[in-house]
C-alpha cells in the first residue's frame, strides 16, 4: 500500500509584537502579498492580490483598499506624523478610485503600486527613528 503524503503547510513568519521590527516585518509581508506574491508567466512581471482582486468589480477593490489601509493603520501605531499618514491614505484611495474603472483600472493596478509606495514611506521613517529595526539582507 502506497503511503500518501500531505502537502506541507506554508510557513509564514509574521511576528505579533508591537516593537518597530515586528511591525516592519508585518508591513513588508502585507506589501508582498498585495504587490508581489505572483509572477505573470511569459513576462515575468510580479503582481499581487491588489491587481488580481481588482479584476473582480467593486468587491475586489474594496477588499484590497481595506488591506492597504491596514498598512496605514500599522504606520499610525508606529507614530508616523499625520502628514505621512495622509499621504499613505491618499495613495490607497487614489489606487482604489482609479482601480475601480473597468479595464483601464485593471491596467493601472498592474503599474501603480500604492502599497509599495507606502512601505517605502514607513521604511524611511523607521530607518530614521528606529534604525535597530532595519534588517540587513545579505
Amino acid at each position: 500500500m502506497a503511503e500518501t503524503t500531505s502537502p506541507r503547510p506554508m510557513k509564514i513568519d509574521v511576528p505579533l509584537g508591537q516593537d518597530p521590527a515586528s511591525v516592519r516585518r508585518r508591513i513588508e509581508a502585507m506589501e508582498q502579498l498585495l504587490e508581489r506574491s505572483l509572477v505573470v508567466p511569459g513576462i515575468n512581471r510580479p503582481v499581487g492580490l491588489d491587481a488580481v482582486a481588482g479584476l473582480v468589480p467593486v468587491l475586489g477593490d474594496i477588499i484590497t483598499a481595506g488591506l492597504g489601509m491596514y498598512i496605514v493603520w500599522e504606520a499610525r501605531n508606529l507614530g508616523l506624523p499625520k502628514w505621512k499618514l495622509a499621504r499613505m491614505a491618499g495613495n490607497v484611495l487614489f489606487d482604489s478610485a482609479i482601480g475601480a474603472v473597468p479595464v483601464a483600472g485593471d491596467f493601472f493596478d498592474f503599474f501603480f503600486r500604492s502599497n509599495t509606495r507606502n512601505l517605502r514611506i514607513v521604511k524611511r521613517h523607521l530607518d530614521k527613528h528606529h534604525p535597530q529595526s532595519r534588517v540587513i539582507e545579505g
